[in-house]
């Protein structure tokens, strides 16, 4: 069965590294990794495709281009081409509720307030689909959510992501190649 790796993000360099790009910075470190070049325009968004484990199954990277909030339209349509199951893609975004530096891997859930997600779950008419959540802390006193998202990293804060993202595309390696509940009994610790 095909499998779908979406990384969540805006479009633009404005967004490039900001909090809420935080998905698409681990996708794109996957696909260094793996040597995927994501070149292909479709979906909404850019892909790329390759293959995984032995018996090779293919494996669909998907950066969505259609901004955060109308995420679900391109995870929909990359989703329905390649017949993947729910069970078989896994979201990458950011999350307030952890700190920098943490992940955190889920089979299913709500969206927690996180609008790439909520689009998501709205096009798809379900939520149960595996999520890998990204740390990006709660804002600081005197900033709205918004702002946050949408701003840059702190230098402490960046250095926590620059460690962090080495673990997180280690999780969708154990994603891809044992399971959902592999890699949350190795990196949910």
């Amino acid at each position: 069965m095909p499998k779908l790796i979406v990384g969540l993000g805006n479009p633009g360099a404005r967004y490039a590294a900001t909090r809420h790009n935080v998905g698409w910075m681990v996708l794109d470190a996957f696909a260094r990794k793996h040597g995927v070049t994501l070149d292909r325009n479709g979906h909404h968004g850019i892909y790329g495709e390759s293959r995984w484990g032995m018996p090779p199954e293919k494996v669909v990277l998907l950066k969505p281009m259609t901004f955060m909030n109308l995420s679900g339209r391109s995870v929909v349509s990359a989703a329905h081409f390649y017949k993947v199951a729910p069970a078989d893609m896994l979201v990458i975004y950011d999350d307030l509720d952890l700190p920098p530096g943490k992940i955190r891997l889920r089979e299913k859930g709500s969206a927690g307030g996180h609008n790439g997600m909520k689009s998501i779950i709205a096009d798809m008419g379900l939520q149960d689909f595996p999520r890998l959540r990204i740390g990006i802390g709660r804002p600081l006193p005197g900033w709205e959510v918004p702002d946050w998202v949408l701003a840059p990293f702190t230098p402490d804060d960046a250095a926590s992501i620059a460690q962090i993202v080495p673990k997180a595309v280690e999780s969708v390696e154990v994603f891809l190649s044992e399971g959902m509940l592999k890699a949350m009994s190795l990196f949910n610790g």
